[in-house]
């Protein structure tokens, strides 16, 4: 399942990112790691069962915690001054699902089941998922990110909420998970991959 958007890959497998509840569901562990850094482990082969990760941002946006990482953003320069790393802490997308653990993934050691996949891709493959979705319902793929927070946020939370979500990375993403400069990330809900896959049978080749 799921073989065509694996094949867009150039390095490693597509990353199943599910939120697990319930007393019969393992019991994660809190990990050390960014939430990004396990995402890029379990690319290559790795397995994680998580419930906590220590990036502030991601917990916030996780729901491991209800700090906003206001103070977080001031210090780390990337915004003009307090009022605008608050604006930006205040639009971080959210995950909404009530959960215990995130089992985190390769595509080939899930059971067929997730709620988030998450790829990176070269900019070309990145269009031909786009061109995927579109042959399903012909409509437009918006891109919303403002580079931080790109894959728990983005390719993650935005990406389980709307149900796609391409990102260029963000500064935390980019050097502490060391994904390739020529990668873009994208996040895909379970069902819109489904539509996906079936759109990769039939477009054409790009240079067809």
């Amino acid at each position: 399942m799921f073989t065509e958007i694996a094949r867009l890959m150039d390095r490693g497998e597509p990353v199943c990112v599910t939120f697990e509840k319930g007393e019969n569901a393992e019991k994660g562990d809190d990990y050390e790691l960014l939430y990004c850094e396990l995402i890029t482990k379990a690319r290559d082969g790795e397995v994680f069962i998580a419930s906590s990760q220590r990036c502030p941002p991601g917990k916030f946006i996780l729901r491991e915690s209800e700090d906003r990482p206001d103070s977080y953003y001031l210090k780390s320069g990337r915004y003009i001054d307090k009022e605008t790393a608050a604006n930006a802490a205040s639009n971080l997308p959210r995950i909404s699902r009530e959960y215990d653990r995130i089992r985190i993934e390769p595509l080939s050691k899930n059971n067929g089941t997730f709620d988030v996949m998450i790829l990176y891709l070269r900019p070309e493959r990145a269009m031909r998922i786009v061109q995927a979705m579109a042959y399903n319902d012909g409509e437009r793929v918006s891109i919303d990110t403002f580079g931080a927070a790109s894959i728990c946020g983005d390719c993650t939370a935005l990406a389980d909420e709307k149900g796609i979500a391409l990102t260029y990375g963000c500064k935390g993403s980019r050097k502490h998970s060391e994904y390739s400069d020529d990668e873009i990330p994208i996040g895909i809900r379970f069902d819109k991959a489904e539509k996906i896959e079936k759109g990769l049978k039939n477009i054409p080749e790009t240079r067809n």
